[in-house]
């Protein structure tokens, strides 16, 4: 298990000609094969930009070589990392190969924020920071994923879509957006390719929340309910984001999820929902009339209806037998009209009215006359021929 890279004593920012005195417990050949490893074919010479760090690596039975290479090419300071590995310091035997804490001329990526969250309408950056390269001009890419589909942010130098009016690149790689909208919550990916690098791609996600705050939620609430029966209201929103809770309150009081932790509503037999928001009296008393209203709330903000007044009434028994004894009598009543009606024939004489009904004669000018029995017909001529 190799160690973290330690600054060897003595050698800070040596130039590479004062390798040999740095201290690091190596002969001259052995410093000059580490140059020669982290320069690829040749040790740098006195014009090379930056400087050089040494830094020992040591382990039960060998010591690691590393050496830092710091360069300033607008990009800020970039460090570059080869290490050698060392059977002995005195043989002189260099096996190149990555110690923990070095890489191989690799470009690295990082962020000081990989999750972050705005509310809706404000501005973001999105962290993107070059760690390690050697490349000068690296290309930098953003992509917006959302609902599986990828979309260009920036590219080819340039902001694309809608974030052409309202996004900028910031410290070269990060992105910054302005005006956030919903429609932004999204995994953006920050892409750099650095052909001068022995890795020359890398990549990091940024997930961006956009919170958005509730709007006004939507109340029904019984007007009046009778002692004993169900009562059902309602609250709903569905513009906030992350999705809304919901609350209850009664004359502004709140109403507990749990009815017997507040000693107010012991005696109301309800249960409440703070997800979707419905609130059910499963046997409403005189005791639950009042003005009810629902908050909806969220990370971003909350919203809040109007009061509503809901009234619990009793129920007029006597009255309802009453009501039922009046209906029947009614019934009763029609019922003996018909009846005596009938009696006196005057249905009858309806029907004699309507036996007694002579049918017109043909044109033919003959008279059908219709005898008791159904099948015997008799006419009589009405001229002689």
């Amino acid at each position: 298990m190799h160690g973290e890279c330690q600054d060897i004593p003595g050698s800070s920012a040596c130039r590479p000609q004062s390798l040999q005195d740095g201290g690091t417990g190596l002969s001259r050949g052995q410093e000059q094969q580490t140059l020669q490893c982290w320069a690829g074919t040749r040790a740098p010479d006195q014009h090379s930009a930056g400087s050089i760090r040494l830094r020992k690596c040591s382990a039960k039975n060998s010591s690691e070589i590393c050496l830092r290479r710091k360069t300033s090419q607008g990009l800020g300071e970039v460090s570059s990392r080869i290490c050698g590995s060392f059977s002995s310091p005195r043989t002189g035997s260099l096996l190149t190969s990555p110690c923990r804490g070095c890489r191989l001329l690799a470009v690295e990526l990082t962020s000081s924020n990989t999750k972050p969250v705005v509310q809706e309408f404000q501005s973001v950056e999105l962290s993107c920071i070059i760690k390690s390269t050697v490349t000068p001009d690296p290309r930098i890419e953003w992509k917006k994923i959302r609902d599986g589909e990828t979309s260009y942010v920036f590219f080819d130098n340039k902001m694309q879509g809608d974030f052409a009016t309202r996004a900028e690149i910031l410290s070269r790689t990060s992105l910054v957006i302005k005006n956030t909208t919903r429609m932004d919550t999204a995994t953006y990916r920050c892409e750099v390719a650095a052909p001068s690098d022995t890795k020359t791609i890398d990549e990091i996600n940024i997930q961006l929340t956009v919170q958005v705050k509730p709007v006004t939620p939507r109340c029904t609430v019984p007007k009046a309910v009778p002692v004993g029966k169900t009562a059902s209201l309602h609250c709903h929103e569905n513009e906030g984001f992350p999705k809304s809770t919901y609350s209850w309150y009664r004359n502004s009081e709140p109403l507990s999820p749990d009815t017997k932790s507040n000693a107010k509503f012991q005696n109301s037999s309800y249960s409440l929902n703070p997800t979707t928001g419905t609130l059910v009296f499963h046997a409403v008393h005189k005791g639950d009339t009042g003005r009810y209203s629902c908050i909806a709330t969220n990370d971003a903000g909350f919203a809040k209806c109007e009061e509503q007044e809901m009234e619990v009434y009793d129920l007029n028994i006597g009255g309802i037998i009453g009501g039922v004894l009046v209906v029947v009598a009614v019934l009763v009543l029609i019922t003996l009209g018909i009846c005596c009606a009938y009696r006196r024939g005057y249905f009858a004489n309806s029907k004699e009215n309507g036996e007694s009904y002579k049918t017109p004669a043909k044109p033919d000018g003959v008279n059908y006359i219709r005898t008791d029995d159904e099948g015997d017909f008799r006419h009589k001529s009405s001229f002689v021929i």
